[in-house]
């Protein structure tokens, strides 16, 4: 396997992709013909999450990493009108992409929200995934059951306002900063400048506004129960590396330990650095020498 120049890697510039009839964006590193991992961002981020680590394991690995747009994310159409983005919503976009591909079946590498699709997939259908890489992201977020009424009540409520218009900034840098300040964890703005730059888009003014769709905003009307998220857990087959971040979100918090008791043969790595800790610069080499080697790749990253 080739050996890695973590510099040169760097360097490696993706390929833009359009997929699903033009619905669903993409970038891609690595050669079209070689083995393809799919890379599913977490909420309100885009593509643009794996552009420090895909080039890394593009050269590491000798794989190809088309990383998506989910729908109403990045460069993606938004969800037709009255139509919702509920968590299994984006299965479909993984599995429009696969048809796209023509993979029958494909490696996961997800974060977040991401994390949370990949694992429904490889509980409903096993068949498709081959291997589960998961940072930061286990399960899905849930809502006990006694609670369903008040959250469908919240869902219902928030979907009848009206929307509001997508935020607009003077420059970059402000849209940076708005980030950094109004981000759910913890980012800097090195970290999430990628993120920013995919999810803006310039005005006729010379401002500049947000591509996310607002509906992203809005509360769920309906969620899985704690019970069904660890039941989809206890489904998954797929060999899985989950990397957590020390200051991520799991941790020893008593629904990450339940969670990661849930899954058959998970293999746990924590490593320095936050919740998108495969984004900045000064851990990204760390992430990707984890994944190459849990996955038998000889070679260093």
């Amino acid at each position: 396997m080739p050996q890695s120049n973590s510099t040169a890697a760097h360097s490696v510039a993706p390929q833009p992709l359009s997929l699903a009839q033009g619905r669903l964006a993409a970038l891609s590193w690595g050669r079209s013909d070689a083995p393809t991992w799919l890379a599913l961002h977490g909420w309100l981020d885009n593509a643009a999450s794996f552009t420090r680590l895909a080039p890394l394991l593009v050269e590491a690995l000798d794989i190809r990493i088309v990383a998506l747009d989910f729908r109403g994310h990045g460069h993606s159409a938004h969800a037709p009108q009255g139509g919702d983005y509920a968590l299994w919503d984006y299965c479909h976009d993984v599995l429009d992409a696969m048809e796209d591909l023509g993979l029958n079946q494909a490696s996961l590498i997800a974060h977040s929200m991401g994390a949370a699709v990949a694992c429904l997939l490889a509980a409903s259908l096993p068949e498709r995934v081959e291997r589960l890489t998961l940072i930061d992201g286990l399960g899905a977020l849930n809502t006990p059951i006694d609670e369903t009424a008040r959250q469908l009540r919240k869902g219902l409520t928030a979907y009848r306002r009206p929307l509001s218009g997508a935020p607009r900034y003077p420059d970059i840098e402000s849209a940076i900063a708005a980030r950094v300040a109004g981000g759910v964890t913890p980012v800097d703005s090195i970290t999430a400048t990628p993120l920013v730059e995919r999810n803006t888009q310039p005005t006729a003014d010379g401002h500049l506004q947000m591509r996310t769709d607002s509906r992203l905003l809005k509360p769920s009307l309906v969620r899985f129960t704690p019970q069904q998220v660890l039941s989809l857990l206890a489904e998954i087959n797929a060999p899985l590396l989950l990397i957590e971040g020390e200051q991520g979100i799991l941790g020893e918090r008593k629904w990450a330990q339940e969670a990661r008791q849930a899954v058959k043969g998970l293999t746990r790595q924590v490593l320095k650095g936050g919740h998108h800790l495969h984004l900045e610069p000064r851990e990204v080499v760390q992430v990707a020498s984890v994944i190459g080697g849990h996955w038998g790749i000889t070679g260093t990253v």
